[in-house]
């Protein structure tokens, strides 16, 4: 439930297809701006798309998303300056790690010949 919060708070608003605009979005240029910022983070990761990927894929990105957090680039700053509680903790960043890591051996596994 921890890490299902900290994904919710923290990366779905780009990263899934369950953006919630705020209501400055309905405001030209943000709306534009906002729509393509989405739209780009959901190239780059989609969670709402994650049983799609292939093991390669899904490593790779748990791969970035361990660098991104731990290098405090994700969440994006512009982002947290508007969602204060998407910043993460350091508590949280051990937590995202522990997962990708703990993950990254299952999906490893996953792709060893039986």
């Amino acid at each position: 439930p921890e890490l299902q919060n900290i994904f919710e708070n923290s990366c779905y608003d780009c990263h899934s297809n369950n953006t919630e605009y705020p209501w400055y979005n309905n405001i030209a240029p943000i709306s534009y701006w906002m729509a393509n910022h989405v739209n780009e983070g959901k190239e780059h990761l989609n969670f709402s798309e994650w049983e799609k990927y292939s093991l390669d894929k899904k490593d790779h990105l748990l791969e970035e998303i361990e660098e991104e957090v731990v290098e405090c680039k994700m969440p994006l700053l512009e982002y947290t300056y508007t969602h204060g509680d998407a910043k993460l903790t350091e508590g949280q960043v051990n937590d995202l790690v522990e997962w990708v890591k703990q993950t990254r051996i299952i999906y490893q596994l996953g792709k060893q010949p039986n």
